[in-house]
């Protein structure tokens, strides 16, 4: 267990309910988005937020844990407003991901200057910025107009929340964010670029759940371990 006190303690036995519920969310996702269904995903995600409350995390981390708990609601619905609804709630998520990784940089002492002293660093965010501008060039022409400023807003959002992510001395928030960016680009991807029922998209949609869920479970646990 990675708290003290065992299975039974407070923090153990809240991240085993939420693995718990990711996990059977995982093999729900397929089915009719029934109340039980967004329960499981926004509640896994929420009960993260719950453990960073009680084992002393920093407040931005709780505060952007529950957003994107919204957004899991959300984005558990069909339809496009769902989606943009979604996207608007994940969208203020990053922006306070951004606002608690630029602040502990900065008590820290570390910054934009910690990825030229790390070379894996700035060439993380490179392939981060590079995947950005080819799936935005490939995505932005196919959907809809509504969406495009949304979209954009977003990716540039997300890739910002790594890019401060990358300039922090904790290499498990790093990867969690990491891990985080690569999600949402497959779920990108999933949405508008594959073909439906194609073995791809069939592949795509449970990886988007379990990369996204251990990106923020690794968030979480660098923050609070």
């Amino acid at each position: 267990m990675p708290f003290p006190g065992g299975i039974d303690s407070l923090a153990n036995g809240t991240l085993i309910i939420s693995v718990g519920a990711a996990c059977l969310y995982l093999v729900l996702r397929g089915t009719e988005p029934v109340w039980r269904r967004t329960l499981l995903k926004a509640g896994s995600t929420a009960l993260l937020a719950l453990l960073a409350l009680i084992t002393g995390g920093p407040a931005l981390l709780v505060a952007a844990l529950l957003l994107c708990a919204v957004g899991d609601a959300l984005l558990a619905q069909e339809g496009e407003h769902f989606f943009l609804g979604g996207l608007v709630a994940f969208l203020l998520g990053h922006v306070v991901y951004i606002t608690l990784f630029l602040a502990v940089a900065a008590g820290l002492g570390t910054g934009l200057g910690t990825l030229l002293a790390e070379p894996w660093r700035a060439l993380l965010v490179l392939a981060a910025l590079v995947a950005t501008g080819a799936l935005a060039m490939r995505l932005l022409p196919v959907i809809g107009e509504e969406l495009r400023l949304p979209v954009a807003t977003y990716a540039v959002a997300i890739f910002a929340m790594l890019t401060a992510a990358a300039t922090l001395p904790l290499s498990m928030v790093v990867a969690g964010a990491a891990l985080f960016f690569v999600s949402d680009a497959i779920l990108a991807a999933e949405r508008y670029l594959l073909d439906k029922g194609s073995l791809p998209q069939l592949i795509a949609g449970p990886a988007v759940w379990v990369l996204y869920y251990l990106g923020q479970m690794a968030i979480v646990l660098g923050f609070v371990l």
